[in-house]
């Protein structure tokens, strides 16, 4: 049985989640920072809710979680727990930190980065922050003047962080992104239709894509769809009739093979998923969450569709036939498709981010 109790001295600490957005860029820099420095122990700081929760008692790193919340949305009563919540979950790493020092902390985002982040600037442990998307969130923000460095996934944002160190360096993707992916004009019958609704799910877009479903599939009999719901959501929708070619899963693990076998995608805009398109060399039609911090998605989705790789869609009472619409004639037109699947586009951003990271701390 693996030991995955968290090792803190002289470690290189990763902190993000709550989302796959937040996680996965955490994950591909643990990934790029064994390769390179292979004694250097790596160790995660979550929260007890959210992917990495799912995600790090299956993998191989050392990691804490903690039981804090977000503020967002709260009601007073419900903001002043998440604020206790927060507080003591920092106090606790403040003590673990003062025995055991870590090397360095590195926070990609989302609320259960903040107790590691704060702590970190608390005690003077070195932090680096990494915001993929086009508007930083509000611990980004908070945190970034104090951070020795921010890399920006996007030009976007280093305007929206003034006194923080910047540097443009994309999103960091998972090891199984930095290879050579097959192009989307080489794929043959039968032709699959992905839909990626984010880790946690989409109600809306599931429920848009079971509606459409039917109808997309009759029309083209040599497609298929591959629809990752959400693990809530797939059990909500297990018993709903859909066609026989419409196969709906939880959670997608090697997403990588999943793009490379599919000739459009249909997914939410989050900035690993742009990031991740891209690298793969596959185009999308993309339906920004209208709920998402600072309208982020939004902002994702319009970077990827001036760059040709996307269209997007709106969400909104009629997604349904919204989607239809831009679906159908793409899966008719070859043409059509691999207009938005452009070549592959090569992710550095790991290289970029521990670079310099090992150029500040030696």
């Amino acid at each position: 049985m693996r030991d995955l109790t968290p090792i803190f001295d002289g470690a290189l600490v990763l902190t993000g989640g709550g989302t796959g957005g937040h996680f996965f860029p955490a994950l591909a820099l643990a990934e790029g920072a064994r390769a390179r420095w292979s004694d250097r122990p790596i160790t995660f700081v979550g929260a007890c809710r959210g992917i990495e929760a799912r995600e790090l008692p299956a993998g191989p790193w050392p990691h804490l979680l903690l039981d804090v919340e977000g503020f967002l949305g709260r009601s007073p009563l419900r903001a002043v727990k998440s604020a206790w919540k927060l507080w003591r979950a920092m106090a606790r790493l403040k003590s673990l930190w003062r025995r055991e020092r870590p090397w360095a902390v590195i926070g990609t985002g989302g609320y259960g980065a903040a107790p590691a982040l704060l702590a970190a600037r608390a005690l003077g442990i070195p932090f680096f922050l990494h915001e993929s998307n086009a508007a930083p969130g509000a611990l980004v923000k908070l945190l970034a003047p104090k951070a020795r460095r921010v890399w920006c996934g996007l030009e976007a944002v280093r305007p929206m962080l003034p006194g923080a160190d910047c540097r443009l360096v994309g999103t960091p993707v998972r090891g199984a992104f930095l290879r050579d992916f097959r192009r989307a004009e080489e794929l043959t019958a039968p032709f699959r239709l992905l839909v990626l609704g984010g880790s946690g799910g989409a109600r809306a877009l599931n429920e848009a894509m079971l509606a459409v479903a039917p109808a997309l599939l009759e029309a083209h009999p040599e497609w298929e769809i591959l629809h990752q719901a959400g693990a809530a959501e797939a059990e909500r929708l297990k018993d709903r009739p859909r066609h026989a070619r419409h196969a709906l899963v939880p959670f997608i693990a090697r997403v990588d093979e999943a793009m490379e076998s599919a000739s459009l995608i249909v997914s939410r805009s989050g900035a690993s998923t742009c990031a991740e398109l891209k690298a793969a060399g596959r185009g999308a039609i993309l339906v920004p969450l209208p709920t998402s911090a600072n309208d982020h998605q939004r902002m994702n989705a319009r970077a990827l569709a001036e760059e040709g790789r996307a269209t997007v869609v709106e969400q909104a009472e009629d997604l349904a036939s919204r989607l239809e619409a831009a679906i159908l004639p793409r899966m008719g037109d070859a043409t059509m498709r691999q207009d938005l699947s452009k070549a592959p586009e090569p992710n550095r951003a790991v290289d970029l981010c521990l670079d310099d990271l090992a150029s500040y701390l030696g």
